[in-house]
């Protein structure tokens, strides 16, 4: 298997097991138990894991609080925000593009009789910061950005924009799901309010994720119940996870800069050759300002799910869009967003990489495409029409 599906969710290391395993057999206790030994080694584990994700992204530790994943900290920074703040507005700004747990999120709360501006993004699937501008009024509480598509991989101007927020006096938050351990990120230098990140994207266990909430910030609290996160999240802690959290992300930040710049190779690899290799294909994403392992193609002519099944057939693990919506018959929501039609939506491919894909890999999986992109459009009476010319 060439397992090329790392925007999805990706294999978890071994270390990260190895640290894990104690809070499994030995070190089971409850954090907020009161008596000793058990209880205490499962507090020390939890705030030393606080501590390390904190710095990797330049926050302290009481501004970070743990969650069950993305979805759960994207919904908790929005439903939060606006719900402590009604009496400063009912007005977000968000994209067009974001996540289904940020958009599903914000529709919920349209409903409840909030107010949500969508903004839109360019060809690249970039956010303009002067369209956000434009979008914040008077009653405007919450800026919601994604700091990188999931799907098409494209960065945005995420410092500008929570300079922007800062200066108008409205609060920032982004969905960092798809960057945290991918690309640098330092909530301070950045004017990150709040920020989204879930384990099992950076090599980590399923289950546990994180929000910052920068100190100062007013949420309401989204889980009720104990006191557990200083009085923020009701539910006993995932030890065993918040530690592989903690060393997932501090193995992923490690040498950044070094492993950033060996997927980025490979990345570029990939593009060049299957855009010089494969005729009618376009590359969706910023050419340049994109996560240095994600990669999205849309070949003209042909069904995406059909390529997705014909190479998974051969061992190839791709797919063609957001995991979090591969039941819908429908074009992704954000090809539709950057302006493509549907016909040429339907035909996307996204292949992202990891720290493990290797160049061999990459070549193998070329070698198998060429032949099964031309053979679907055989079949294809929109290509026989297009040679026909």
């Amino acid at each position: 298997m060439v397992y090329l599906d790392n925007a999805a969710t990706t294999k978890m290391k071994e270390s990260v097991l190895s640290a894990m395993m104690p809070y499994f057999f030995e070190n089971f206790g409850n954090a907020s138990s009161t008596y000793t030994t058990p209880g205490q080694a499962a507090r020390t584990a939890l705030t030393e894991a606080r501590k390390t994700i904190a710095g990797c992204i330049g926050a302290t530790e009481r501004e970070l609080y743990f969650t069950s994943g993305g979805s759960e900290a994207d919904n908790w920074a929005i439903k939060g925000v606006m719900l402590k703040n009604q009496k400063k507005g009912n007005h977000i700004i968000t994209t067009t593009i974001e996540h289904h747990a940020v958009l599903h999120t914000c529709e919920f709360l349209e409903k409840q009789g909030y107010k949500v501006t969508y903004v839109p993004v360019d060809e690249y699937g970039m956010v303009s910061v002067s369209d956000i501008e434009n979008a914040i009024t008077d009653e405007t509480v919450l800026v919601s950005v994604m700091f990188a598509n999931n799907e098409i991989g494209t960065i945005n101007p995420i410092a500008e924009i929570g300079k922007l927020c800062r200066q108008k006096g409205v609060y920032f938050h982004t969905d960092a799901v798809q960057a945290t351990g991918a690309v640098e990120i330092d909530v301070e230098k950045q004017n990150i309010d709040l920020l989204s990140m879930s384990a099992h994207k950076f090599h980590g266990p399923k289950g546990v994720g994180a929000l910052y909430v920068r100190k100062g910030v007013q949420i309401e609290n989204l889980i009720h119940g104990g006191a557990q996160e200083n009085g923020k999240r009701a539910t006993t802690e995932n030890i065993a996870g918040i530690v592989g959290m903690a060393e997932a992300l501090s193995e992923a930040t490690a040498n950044l800069e070094e492993k950033t710049a060996k997927i980025t190779a490979l990345r570029d690899y990939l593009i060049k050759t299957v855009l010089e290799t494969v005729p009618y294909t376009r590359l969706n994403g910023h050419p340049e300002k994109r996560l240095p392992n994600n990669t999205s193609f849309c070949f003209k002519y042909i069904e995406g799910e059909s390529l997705l099944l014909s190479l998974d057939m051969q061992g190839y693990v791709v797919s063609s869009g957001s995991a979090c919506t591969s039941g819908s018959l429908d074009p992704s929501h954000v090809l539709l967003g950057i302006g493509l039609p549907h016909e040429i939506a339907h035909g996307s491919l996204r292949a992202s990489l990891s720290e493990f894909t290797t160049k061999e890999e990459i070549d193998s999986f070329i070698k198998a495409l060429v032949p099964i992109v031309q053979r679907l459009r055989n079949m294809s009476p929109l290509y026989e029409g297009v040679e026909s010319k």
